[in-house]
């Protein structure tokens, strides 16, 4: 492997610091973490290692900061549109960001590299992403809901889960076989249908 240093470059900090960071998401996007370290980040980037532990304390420390972007970009990604009237319904919410979730997962490779490893490696970094993820989708529906009233008489934090876990795995293996189960998740009309069935799932297990 090569591990020769790239070459000097006129840098300041803030530059220096975001075009570390982006390379090291895109690297992570496109190759996963098998090959995500030090060297590759610095080759990618264009900059030496030693400013990958000078602006981040090292790969923990980038890791923490790629999970803090994460949480911002999906909190963007849930945004309800401006034309889009807010949910008359706790159950109607929750399908809401449920699909929303999905759209989002979908969306972007890097954050399904993040989600394969959570699950294949959990770590210390790993749970960084995991909270980061909590928070922006605690965030979401803090928004959304306002006086809307959780139904009685459930166990919400163990539906949220099974049900995020079913986002998660269909995402996943769309990503990687695009099938899941016999059902084609090669093609948008097979998503749809994953769209209308989590929506209704959703809405049933909140009435």
């Amino acid at each position: 492997m090569d591990e020769t240093a790239p070459a000097k470059r006129p840098r300041n900090a803030a530059n220096t610091r975001g075009v570390i960071l982006a390379a090291a998401k895109a690297l992570l996007a496109e190759q996963g973490f098998a090959r995500w370290g030090v060297n590759a980040i610095a080759r990618a980037s264009g900059y030496d290692k030693q400013l990958i532990y000078r602006y981040f304390g090292g790969m923990d420390g980038l890791a923490e900061a790629i999970a803090t972007d994460v949480s911002a970009w999906m909190e963007t990604a849930l945004v309800r549109p401006e034309n889009v009237p807010p949910p008359a319904s706790y159950a109607e919410m929750m399908a809401r960001v449920a699909v929303a979730l999905l759209d989002a997962l979908r969306s972007d490779p890097l954050a399904q590299k993040i989600l394969a490893w959570e699950l294949s490696a959990p770590s210390k970094v790993a749970t960084a992403f995991t909270e980061a993820r909590g928070k922006a989708l605690s965030a979401w529906i803090a928004r959304e809901r306002g006086t809307l009233q959780r139904p009685t008489g459930i166990d919400a934090p163990v539906l949220n889960a099974l049900l995020i876990a079913a986002i998660q795995q269909l995402v996943l293996s769309g990503a990687q076989s695009g099938r899941f189960l016999g059902l084609d998740l090669s093609e948008e009309a097979g998503w749809e249908r994953v769209r209308g069935g989590i929506a209704e799932l959703t809405k049933a297990m909140f009435q």
